[in-house]
């Protein structure tokens, strides 16, 4: 497994979604309003969300320009637009 520049902040924001999904068991034990709940789990999938998308484009970026390596202009802007579009994930 190779490790990238990203992997802490990746770290850093499943962590935060791992306490922030703690929390929202300990509000529903303690009979928390809905919206809080809502509010809390939209959160969590805010984080994990990101950290997939992060992690796409940090595999993006390192590994598939790897594997491309030197090649054609032309070709060149077919892997920049498949790396632009990955924003829209």
């Amino acid at each position: 497994m190779s490790v990238h520049s990203s992997h802490p902040e990746i770290i850093k924001r499943l962590k935060r979604a791992e306490g922030h999904l703690h929390a929202i068991i300990g509000m529903i034990d303690a009979g928390r309003p809905c919206l809080d709940l809502a509010q809390q789990l939209h959160a969590v999938e805010k984080a994990v969300a990101e950290a997939k998308k992060t992690l796409i484009r940090d595999h993006l970026d390192h590994c598939l320009e790897d594997v491309a390596g030197a090649i054609s202009r032309d070709q060149r802007h077919v892997i920049d637009e498949f790396k632009a579009i990955t924003k829209y994930l």
